[in-house]
């Protein structure tokens, strides 16, 4: 409720006249009446009435009462992410946040609808030592997976613990690469047949490689072939392939001491295996290499001889 100037004028009037106090002229001046009433008129008479500038004091309480904190976010506006990695790597599933302030940020790993702890803040709550928190300044909360294996694959979050939680979808792709030792069909095989004094030459194939590497050993038995200088006559040639590898193996005047496993591996990841036989006489029923092209004529001759005496017999 307000009181108009004059109103005001008279009012404080009679009450000086009421009390014979009679103000002077001078105590009335032109402008705004309340510039020359006493504060204590205003609480002693009129509790309700507002007073001048207390509406604007109450508007400037009301909107520091409604300022909030900057609400966290993520970099990556898309929320989710897909990280591929190759079996046997280490990997970092990135979770970068702004405006973290005093929330914590956590990694879960989700399977169906079960979720299992990782890593709350910088700490690691994960029975799985692979597992480890490693924040990089000056806002990503990383985390790291050592030697990754095919159970590592799946859904991980990143959560901040504001309300409601945000949070960021991660799936990792363990990649595990297949490696095969082929014939000359290109054929996966596990025996290959050689004449004593012919060449050894094996094919090694690794496929589903993402990042591809010319880190291919080769193996007989449990001697490294690569770097072996003790026989001579081997030989180690691989080239890089989309997505993998083409190693070959090559072995000069092969003899009986050569017969044995040949192991082609991909570090120490992904490996094939195949027996190799050395013969010294040839064997038209397991050659299928070296001077195995020889015996056809044989064969054939002795079809035509089948052939002759099944007729003759046919006659009689």
């Amino acid at each position: 409720m307000k009181i108009q100037g004059n109103g005001v004028a008279v009012i404080y009037l009679l009450l000086h006249c009421v009390s014979g106090a009679v103000p002077k002229s001078s105590a009335l001046q032109s402008g705004s009446p309340f510039m020359n009433l006493p504060r204590k008129f205003w609480q002693d008479s009129y509790t309700y009435t507002d007073l001048p500038g207390e509406d604007e004091e109450q508007e400037d309480e009301s909107a520091e009462s409604t300022t909030h904190d900057p609400y966290p976010f993520f970099d990556d506006a898309n929320m989710t992410a897909n990280v591929t990695t190759q079996l046997g790597n280490d990997v970092y599933l990135h979770c970068r946040v702004n405006d973290l302030r005093e929330r914590t940020v956590s990694w879960v790993r989700r399977k169906g609808d079960e979720i299992h702890l990782i890593t709350v803040g910088r700490q690691t709550y994960s029975s799985d030592s692979r597992y480890s928190l490693q924040f990089q300044p000056p806002n990503n909360w990383q985390l790291l997976i050592q030697y990754s294996n095919e159970r590592d694959e799946g859904h991980y979050e990143c959560r901040i613990s504001s309300y409601p939680p945000l949070v960021y979808l991660v799936y990792l792709i363990v990649v595990v690469p297949r490696v095969e030792i082929i014939d000359e069909r290109g054929q996966a095989t596990l025996d290959k047949f050689y004449k004593a004094g012919s060449t050894i030459e094996l094919k090694c194939i690794i496929s589903r490689v993402p990042q591809p590497t010319s880190y291919v050993t080769w193996k007989h038995g449990m001697r490294m072939l690569n770097y072996d200088t003790s026989r001579g006559g081997i030989s180690v040639k691989t080239d890089l392939l989309p997505g993998g590898a083409m190693s070959r193996l090559y072995i000069a005047n092969a003899n009986r001491h050569d017969t044995g496993n040949y192991t082609c591996a991909l570090a120490d990841i992904a490996q094939a295996t195949v027996s190799v036989h050395v013969l010294n006489g040839e064997n038209p029923a397991a050659m299928q290499h070296g001077g195995g092209a020889q015996w056809k004529p044989l064969v054939n001759i002795t079809a035509l001889l089948l052939i002759v005496v099944v007729g003759f017999n046919g006659s009689r």
